[in-house]
Order: C-alpha cells, then sequence, then structure tokens
C-alpha cells in the first residue's frame, strides 16, 4: 500500500505542476515554478503525504479526499528543505542525492521557490478538495497546513535550531531539544495526520489520539534522523552526513553519546507504539513505517 500512495502522489504533484507551467500567464515567473517542481518531485520517502493519506483512510474507508492535501504537505515539505539547504541555514549542496535548490537555480529564486510552495500548497487544498467534502473541515484542514508552516511549526522549530547555536546556554534545558524535534520535525507530521483525519470525518477525540500518535512519531523520526547522520553514508541518506557532529548542533547523538541516542529512541518508538494501541488504531502502513525506522538503526 506504501508504494502505490508514494504513485499516487508523485503522479500528482507532476500533473499540478504541469498545469502551472503549460499556463501561459505564468510564463515570465517559469524559472521559479521549475524551481518549485524540482525540488518537490525529486523523490524522497513521501511519508508525509502517506501518513495523511492513510488517516484518511482509516475513519472513512477511503484515502482519495485527501490527495489534494497530501500533496500539499510534500510541497510544504519541500519548502522547508530548499530554505534549510540555503547557505544563510544549513549551507547543504545536496539534497537526495541531487544537488540543491540553490545549487541549480540560484538563491533567489531558491527564496522565491519556498516562499511560493507554502502558498500553492493552501491554495490546492483549497482548490482541488471535493465539493462532496464539508467546506468547514476543508476551512480545518488549510488551518492545520499553515499552523505546520509558520511560527507554530516549522518556523519556530527553525528558529529554536538556529538559537541551540547561537545561544550555548539553552543546550542544557531539558525541555529545548524537545521543542526542536517537536516543531522543526514534529510539526509537519502532526499536521499530515490531523488533515488526513479531518477530511475523513475524524471525531475530536480521534483527532486527538492521531494528534499524540504523530507528535511522538516525529521526535522517533527526528531521532532516528540524527543517528543516522552518524552512522550512515551520504549515499544512502542522499545529503550530506557527518555535518551536525562537526557544526555541534543539538541532537541527541551530541548531548547524550551515540549509545544513549539509541535508547532513547528505542523508548520512543515503544511509546509511539503505545499510543496507536491505546487508541485503538490499527494501520499496516503505519506499521510498517515504524518498522522501517527499527530496522535502519537497530
Amino acid at each position: 500500500m506504501i508504494k502505490g500512495y508514494k504513485k499516487i502522489i508523485d503522479d500528482t504533484l507532476v500533473k499540478y505542476f504541469d498545469e502551472i507551467l503549460e499556463n501561459k500567464n505564468h510564463i515570465f515567473a517559469r524559472k521559479t515554478i521549475e524551481s518549485m517542481k524540482y525540488t518537490t518531485c525529486l523523490g524522497g520517502k513521501r511519508l508525509r503525504a502517506i501518513l495523511c493519506l492513510e488517516s484518511c483512510k482509516i475513519f472513512s474507508g477511503d484515502y482519495f479526499p485527501a490527495i489534494p492535501s497530501a500533496c500539499a504537505l510534500e510541497m510544504l515539505h519541500a519548502q522547508s528543505l530548499i530554505h534549510d539547504d540555503l547557505p544563510s541555514m544549513d549551507n547543504d549542496d545536496l539534497r537526495r542525492g541531487k544537488p540543491s535548490n540553490h545549487k541549480v537555480f540560484g538563491e533567489a529564486i531558491a527564496v522565491l521557490a519556498g516562499d511560493a510552495l507554502i502558498s500553492l500548497g493552501a491554495q490546492i487544498i483549497i482548490e482541488k478538495t471535493q465539493d462532496t467534502i464539508d467546506k468547514k473541515r476543508v476551512l480545518s484542514a488549510v488551518k492545520e497546513y499553515l499552523k505546520a508552516a509558520g511560527i507554530y511549526g516549522i518556523v519556530g522549530g527553525q528558529t529554536a535550531d538556529i538559537e541551540a547555536e547561537l545561544r550555548t546556554n539553552l543546550r542544557n534545558d531539558p525541555d529545548f531539544l524537545y521543542y526542536i524535534q517537536q516543531y522543526k520535525t514534529g510539526a509537519l507530521f502532526v499536521a499530515s495526520c490531523l488533515i488526513g483525519g479531518i477530511l475523513g470525518g475524524a471525531d475530536n477525540k480521534q483527532l486527538l489520539n492521531l494528534e499524540e500518535f504523530a507528535k511522538n512519531f516525529g521526535i522517533a523520526f527526528q531521532m532516528a534522523d540524527d543517528i543516522l547522520d552518524v552512522i550512515s553514508t551520504t549515499e544512502e541518506m542522499g545529503k550530506t552526513v557527518g555535518k551536525d557532529l562537526f557544526e555541534n548542533k543539538l541532537t541527541n547523538v551530541n548531548k547524550y553519546g551515540l549509545e544513549v541516542a539509541k535508547q532513547k529512541l528505542n523508548s520512543q518508538i515503544e511509546k509511539t507504539c503505545d499510543i496507536l494501541k491505546s487508541a485503538d488504531i490499527e494501520s499496516s502502513v503505519f506499521a510498517e513505517i515504524i518498522n522501517s525506522i527499527k530496522k535502519r538503526i537497530f
């Protein structure tokens, strides 16, 4: 099912961008549009989109209503990668095994492409979601999308990540690393599950369960990413590895050491699985995604 979800998202994203590129009204903005498409359609695991589709299916029996939103979330994720790779941020020349956006299109276009992806994602949710879906649910989906995009989401997390480098006294605060993990990475996973659940008709209690799962999954995902930065290779990761250690970023590995970081990840994965069990959420897709993280680390 995961491969099927991924193909749907990959194909739909190409379709959306090609529709824009074929519109002659945008001929003078073509370079920015190509830049937007470049990073969004580079590939990747599409985890955020898959979580969105599966969350919708769990509560409605159908993933189709969430396809536009799932694509929008991948656009937002691509935006975060484009800006994260810029010289003024993490200064990375490689993304998904290919040159980073700013290395191909230049820094100015990369900034514009990232900005445009944020607004395009919201537009896609509004324009492409089925008319049969309650408009209040569509509005709620857009709200969660925009929340994840801003200071209450990935921008807030990225800000804290930068502050960790500038204000070393904060590194000893036990809540600081958690904040970075929760917002820089976790916020987009939370939005993915909540938007899927909203469009799938989940009630408030079910949405709270989804949020709790996604929040803890996001933390586990970032923990694993921190560990892979140490034990994996550039070829496997598709991005430069070893930078977190070299730049002394605030990560679980740098804070606690590799072995303790692995122990913490294992506990976090168990916690995530327990949340699904207690909420009576059964999903082979969720289980497969969680197991894939374990296989890469342990």
